[in-house]
């Protein structure tokens, strides 16, 4: 009887915590396996926009003239501020010709930056290579704008 309860727990926990979580498990505050996570493991293109941030947008700078935000399920299904952890926010900055300069992201690590939204910033080359990454003072000194917002700039939480 014990051995079918033990069994049975390891079946429930199997289906809870199947083969997909482990392999979406998130990465940390790390420049390359967080471009690993995005390019290979939940690739971004994949994900969402917000309904009120759709496709090609204007941007402005440091961002560039043109732009398209990307969020997975945890920003997107995040009804207000603060986003949960995990949020993922994915920016393609574009120049006027609609050419790919840079990706800039935001990432919602829990204790990793307390006094400013516990986000985990980056800026990559179009092919991956981290030009700055950590707690940034100018994306801090940017969106910190919209503290109350969690730092998200193009979203407006309802």
């Amino acid at each position: 009887m014990r051995k079918n309860l033990i069994g049975m727990a390891v079946f429930f926990v199997c289906g809870l915590f199947g083969t997909s979580a482990l392999a979406d498990e998130m990465p940390g505050s790390d420049p390359a396996a967080f471009w690993n996570y995005i390019t290979k493991v939940s690739p971004y293109k994949n994900w969402s926009f917000w309904a009120d941030h759709q496709g090609m947008q204007p941007g402005r700078a440091p961002h560039g003239p043109l732009h398209k935000v990307y969020v997975n399920d945890r920003a997107l299904n995040s009804p207000k501020p603060p986003v949960q952890y995990g949020s993922m926010v994915v920016k393609e900055n574009y120049g006027k010709n609609k050419e790919l300069k840079a990706i800039t992201v935001m990432y919602k690590v829990s204790g990793y930056n307390p006094g400013d939204g516990d986000w985990f910033w980056a800026k990559y080359s179009p092919e991956g290579k981290a030009d700055k990454a950590g707690k940034l003072e100018g994306c801090i000194g940017c969106h910190g704008t919209r503290a109350d917002n969690d730092f998200i700039l193009v979203h407006e939480f309802k």
